[in-house]
């Protein structure tokens, strides 16, 4: 099972994400992360929140072999066309290490509605969002396949679709690549049969399929022998995505890293 970093954005300066990524590539970790939100529900006086197609365009030129990606981009905030010549082109300056992930953005009963709106976005309902999401999905992989010249991802990187529910981890399986959910959540196990039996209904490999999970960062998961993280080894996770929290600090990052090794 790899082991990630998430970089939560919400007031964070881009200069401390860039140190946390090269401390995280030097550290061990094998991916990179941050969150797709524009701005800070609880921070209104705050220094704002940095996009995260632009951050990790940049951090892609700050680091050399650690995976990149948005967890996740809300398909409502660019066009799935546009999107699609986005992830072409981070697939080329990074040498193949993004993982794209995408999901139907925050429903009307969650903190983040309100960012959508004061962009102009409507907030559509859950049915409505997870619909977009597959077409958002089908629109980029027609014109990766050299659709109209459309620039092609070489290879094409993974989708990973974002979801609490089994809707969500079912158009995961149908029609994306991997399925990312809470470390914690009570139908974790549930979820991922759901995704993965989508998956080979597709018909595609399921032991392809990339189940990705998130949990705060402390040694618990971080520790190869814990609980936490052979509970996460049973149920078929892929990669352990780790929060944390600005500001960032390097060395922090580094002795992660060692405890993660399992070196003093």
């Amino acid at each position: 099972m790899k082991t990630d970093l998430l970089l939560i954005p919400m007031s964070a300066r881009y200069r401390d994400m860039r140190a946390a990524a090269i401390a995280a590539e030097e550290a061990g970790f094998d991916g990179l992360w941050t969150w797709d939100h524009l701005r800070d529900p609880d921070g209104e006086s705050g220094p704002g929140v940095p996009e995260a197609w632009t951050t990790l365009t940049a951090l892609a030129e700050a680091t050399r072999r650690i995976a990149l990606g948005p967890l996740v981009l809300n398909v409502a905030n660019r066009h799935p066309g546009l999107l699609a010549n986005m992830a072409a082109t981070l697939q080329a300056i990074s040498g193949g290490r993004l993982l794209l992930g995408i999901g139907a953005g925050g429903s009307q009963r969650t903190p983040y509605a309100a960012e959508q709106r004061a962009i102009g976005q409507a907030v559509e309902r859950d049915e409505v969002r997870a619909r977009k999401v597959v077409e958002a999905i089908e629109l980029m992989r027609r014109l990766w396949s050299g659709h109209a010249g459309f620039l092609r991802p070489e290879p094409p990187p993974p989708i990973i679709v974002g979801g609490f529910g089994p809707r969500m981890a079912g158009i995961a399986g149908r029609y994306g690549d991997g399925f990312n959910t809470q470390a914690m959540h009570p139908k974790l196990a549930e979820l991922a049969r759901v995704a993965r039996e989508e998956h080979v209904k597709s018909g595609r490999n399921g032991a392809a399929f990339i189940l990705t999970v998130f949990a705060g960062l402390d040694d618990r998961w971080l520790r190869a022998d814990s609980r936490g993280r052979q509970m996460l080894e049973g149920a078929g996770v892929d990669r352990l995505i780790l929060l944390q929290e600005p500001p960032f600090d390097p060395d922090e990052i580094r002795a992660a890293g060692r405890v993660l090794a399992g070196t003093p």
